[in-house]
């Protein structure tokens, strides 16, 4: 894996979440795009487009990016996450890991991850 900077729709995205641009976060997608955040799926611009104006626009999200990294084309970008969302039994500092697939400009997957690192 390769460190990198985001840049393209990945950035455009993240910009679009970071100033409560709902209209924009969504035109990062595909059509046939698809997000899987805590282990629930959507898919498609319809899908998409609730759980970005629920839980990301809706929740006041921002992400403070930590880490990027580019592996075989696709980007691993690591963030701090804020807002309004619930935070009970969240850590003081919410550091979410999002796996992302951009093909023909547009975000085709974005997986959104609590990860740890291996104790081994």
């Amino acid at each position: 894996m390769q460190p990198t900077m985001v840049s393209g729709v990945p950035a455009d995205y993240l910009h679009a979440i970071n100033a409560g641009d709902l209209d924009a976060a969504v035109a990062c997608f595909a059509d046939d795009g698809y997000v899987n955040d805590a282990r629930r799926e959507f898919l498609g611009t319809a899908a998409v487009r609730r759980w970005i104006a629920k839980e990301m626009v809706g929740d006041h999200v921002r992400i403070d990016v930590r880490e990027v990294l580019e592996h075989h084309g696709d980007l691993i970008i690591r963030g701090a996450y804020d807002g309004t969302f619930d935070k009970t039994n969240l850590p003081a500092e919410l550091i979410l890991t999002s796996y992302v697939s951009v093909r023909d400009e547009k975000i085709v997957s974005l997986v959104i991850i609590f990860t740890q690192p291996a104790d081994y």
